[in-house]
């Protein structure tokens, strides 16, 4: 049963978040506004960093290096907050495939 006091539209584990990578700032509104969870803010590694295209790196350089990850996707229970929070509009939930 879920602790989760947002209605959400699915039970976890459906759906997951998708974060574009080449979008996604590290502002973390996904991880104020998600109730289960499912995100964390980090910096980039050297070898993450070296895996992005130029463009992206310059971004990442101008952010502070920092990306959200939905480290606990298995949790995410589709309420949507944080593909309406993000600014970069980074983030699209995904039906999991099995």
């Amino acid at each position: 049963m879920s602790t989760n006091p947002i209605p959400c539209k699915s039970p976890a584990g459906i759906f997951q978040p998708r974060i574009d990578l080449a979008r996604c700032e590290g502002k973390a509104d996904c991880l104020r506004v998600c109730p289960v969870e499912v995100f964390d803010v980090r910096r980039l590694t050297t070898e993450e960093k070296e895996t992005r295209t130029t463009l992206t790196r310059l971004k990442l350089w101008f952010h502070g290096g920092k990306q959200a990850f939905a480290v606990r996707a298995d949790r995410c229970e589709a309420c949507g907050l944080c593909v309406q929070a993000c600014p970069e509009k980074a983030i699209t939930l995904e039906r999991v495939s099995r």
